[in-house]
């Protein structure tokens, strides 16, 4: 679904090293890796709700080191800075202006599940791809006979 997301717009890739590598996968293995590939730089962008458990991550110092992270805000979210350790503070300047849209995959998946539209909210490839796999749809309840 990301790559019909991201279908013919040159400035989005979408690369499945994370999701073929067997066990968990840990952030700072993928910027190793991409960094092996050659990338100069690695901005990596995560939700605003993830900057309070980003120092319990795998090797978050290794991580503020390689990677600039890029945090979008979401609806309705604020944070206290100081709550964090010393190093982490600095993301605060890498909050990035966005569309506070109120979407998220859960919201999706529970529309397509009750059978209602998911139009404007997913790009038109990705809703057709759920129509015609019929993907989160609740199956009925076979008859009783």
């Amino acid at each position: 679904m990301c790559r019909l997301a991201v279908e013919g717009d040159p400035a989005f890739a979408v690369d499945d090293v994370e999701v073929s590598r067997p066990g968990p996968s840990y952030t700072i293995e993928t910027v190793r890796l991409l960094r092996k590939r050659g990338w100069d730089q690695v901005f990596w962008l995560i939700g605003a709700d993830m900057v309070s458990i980003l120092p319990t991550w795998r090797e978050p110092e290794a991580l503020l080191q390689e990677v600039q992270f890029v945090v979008m805000a979401r609806p309705g979210w604020s944070f206290n800075w100081q709550s964090l350790p010393p190093p982490y503070r600095r993301l605060e300047g890498n909050v990035v202006p966005a569309p506070l849209l109120d979407i998220s995959s859960t919201i999706v998946r529970q529309r397509v599940a009750a059978g209602r539209s998911v139009r404007y909210l997913v790009p038109p490839t990705v809703e057709d791809y759920l129509d015609k796999t019929g993907l989160y749809r609740v199956t009925p309840a076979a008859p009783m006979p």
